[in-house]
């Protein structure tokens, strides 16, 4: 069994409803101030989610040997058997049985925008969930309660165990100087072109500054090319197509698990990016975060005949 990686984040339910028109055709600039909007919506589906439970599982397609860790309700039952059944450690997902499990509410339109709202539920305790001893060749801090990063944060450093930071919806969580604490224990920082913009608005300092301290820093651009800063050089990976854009639901979660595989064989970080990029857009072209179904040796002969690389 391939080295165990540590995924801290949330595991939740996606409920997912597709506009079929704009939002920009109906939040209009200005009448922000006063929003009140509708959408219909006549397709909806429930999905296992969560960025730990998207990323393990993509982890697992891969042949890696993904460790959720976080908190959920007993409404959940289902979803630990799922994992279960895919081979997934689930040993350290810690069940509360008063609360429910997180949930996310998603509305995506035409142009794969989406707004979301979030009930994070268990995800509240997940501090609480103690890593401390444990052992593992990565980890990755993903979106969770801010309380709760900073304690697997924390306790990861302290026990040698290298992580990626990925900001991602905990954004709104973290003023400038979270951000610089949380990077003083971080190996990674993965963020995509928005979010940089943010967190160097923030921080005060410049992408190439932040990856000064760090083993290495990712920027992600959506359909265009993404940026690695790594020992003290700025990379240009080129974006692989998808051969269609069906849904953009865990596209991100994707590419950190083929980044955390990457780096879990050694690979440097633009080669990891570049499996990122293959698992990115392999999702993107299935509805839903978990309902891809590439086989390892399908991954290899797309990252093979992209990139050069073999898995």
């Amino acid at each position: 069994m391939p080295e165990k990686v540590l995924i801290c984040g949330s595991i939740a339910f996606d409920t997912i409803a597709v506009f079929e028109g704009h939002f920009k055709d109906h939040i209009l600039a200005d009448s922000i101030q006063s929003l009140s909007v509708s959408f219909f919506v006549p397709s909806l589906r429930k999905e296992y989610g969560g960025c730990a439970g998207n990323i393990a599982y993509n982890l697992r397609l891969l042949g890696g040997n993904p460790v959720p860790v976080g908190t959920v309700g007993s409404d959940a039952a289902d979803y630990l058997v799922y994992m279960q059944q895919l081979g997934i450690d689930t040993s350290l997902v810690r069940v509360l049985p008063d609360m429910y499990t997180p949930q996310c509410f998603i509305t995506t339109d035409l142009d794969n925008n989406q707004i979301a709202s979030f009930h994070p539920g268990a995800m509240l305790k997940s501090a609480e969930n103690d890593i401390s001893g444990q052992q593992a060749a990565w980890g990755i801090v993903a979106p969770d309660s801010k309380d709760g990063m900073f304690a697997h944060a924390s306790r990861m450093h302290a026990g040698g165990i290298p992580f990626v930071f990925d900001l991602g919806q905990a954004m709104p969580l973290f003023a400038g100087e979270d951000i610089l604490r949380m990077l003083e224990m971080a190996s990674v920082l993965c963020v995509n072109e928005y979010e940089a913009s943010v967190v160097s608005q923030r921080t005060g300092m410049s992408m190439e500054q932040l990856s000064e301290n760090l083993k290495g820093l990712v920027v992600t651009h959506g359909a265009d090319d993404s940026l690695v800063y790594e020992e003290g050089r700025k990379i240009a990976i080129p974006v692989l197509q998808a051969q269609e854009v069906v849904d953009p639901t865990g596209c991100g979660d994707a590419h950190r698990a083929g980044l955390l595989y990457g780096l879990t064989r050694g690979w440097n970080l633009a080669d990891a990016c570049k499996l990122g990029n293959v698992m990115g857009s392999i999702k993107i072209a299935s509805r839903g975060p978990q309902n891809h179904r590439p086989t390892r040796a399908e991954i290899d002969t797309i990252l093979q005949g992209s990139y050069g690389l073999a898995l």
